[in-house]
């Protein structure tokens, strides 16, 4: 039996249906404990996902729990279509198949539209109901996992950088800072080696991505690693507190500044905290701060535990 017209390429699009913000990631229950994730509660934006997958055909409608269950995160059987669940939606999206929900796939379907052979064709996969739920669902989370995720170093690094936070360099304009003397290049651009800093001293020189003296001073190396997942390095869709975000200030590929990830704000924002920055010069501005950013054109790359 053939596949059907509409699962064979992805779902049309359209405006993007107005929510609060991303209430949270979910992971199933099989989730590793090496990912650095654990399985999510129980919560009403389970069910706004189940019934969207269900309007766009690849779980079956029924009387929906608020469970983020393998079945559905990963589809009931090996090749159905009608039961295909969040890892179906993600094929046919040509988004890595994971059945992990984060915020790529939560974007994906609040484009996505019900296709032509489909009840409701036309129609958003989030419907009224659905929305209520994403809602109400936001209100809890805020965006957060759970905060046990964060691990023990990557939380200890980011409450390292929070007690940093008003250092100033000396002479201003200088670029001349504790942080430079320590990893023993001082007078130069110090994002990066701030975070080097706080990772090396909060893992007693045990973080298998940073080095004093040689990993890292340059953000450009922090992506190349990531992207290969290199050297305890890997990109994230997801951040967690103590998770590192970069940023691309010319959009030119060419990673320009560092922080610590610190908490979603809602509404696609963030904070962070950062090293050699300003309100002037967001990234040789030589201070330590709190920053409120936007997670367009960034990348988050999580550091694995020694």
């Amino acid at each position: 039996m053939s596949a059907p017209a509409w699962s064979t390429k992805p779902y049309p699009g359209g405006s993007p249906v107005k929510v609060l913000g991303f209430p949270r990631p979910l992971y199933p229950p099989d989730v590793p404990k090496a990912s650095g994730h654990q399985p999510s509660s129980k919560g009403p934006d389970v069910i706004a996902y189940k019934r969207a997958v269900s309007r766009l055909g690849r779980w079956p409608w029924q009387t929906f729990d608020d469970g983020y269950w393998t079945d559905f995160a990963h589809g009931a059987s090996e090749h159905g279509l009608a039961d295909s669940g969040v890892a179906g939606f993600q094929y046919q999206q040509h988004l890595d198949a994971t059945g992990w929900l984060g915020v790529k796939t939560f974007d994906n379907l609040r484009y996505a539209k019900v296709p032509q052979g489909l009840s409701n064709a036309g129609e958003p996969a989030f419907d009224a109901k659905a929305v209520q739920l994403l809602e109400e669902a936001f209100e809890l989370f805020q965006g957060n996992p759970p905060a046990s995720s964060s691990g023990a170093v990557r939380a200890a690094a980011l409450e390292r950088a929070k007690s940093q936070l008003g250092y100033s360099e000396s002479p201003a304009g200088s670029n001349r800072n504790k942080y430079g003397a320590w990893y023993g290049m001082d007078a130069q651009p110090w994002c990066a080696i701030f975070v080097t800093w706080c990772f090396e001293l909060a893992s007693d020189g045990r973080s298998p991505a940073f080095q004093k003296g040689s990993r890292y001073a340059y953000c450009p190396y922090i992506v190349a690693d990531a992207r290969a997942n290199r050297g305890g390095l890997v990109t994230v869709a997801d951040p967690i507190p103590g998770d590192l975000v970069l940023y691309d200030w010319e959009g030119d590929t060419v990673h320009d500044h560092i922080g610590i990830f610190e908490a979603w704000k809602g509404s696609g924002t963030f904070t962070a905290i950062e090293g050699n920055t300003s309100t002037s010069n967001n990234s040789n501005g030589g201070q330590v701060m709190r920053r409120e950013r936007s997670r367009s054109g960034v990348i988050f790359v999580r550091v694995a535990e020694p």
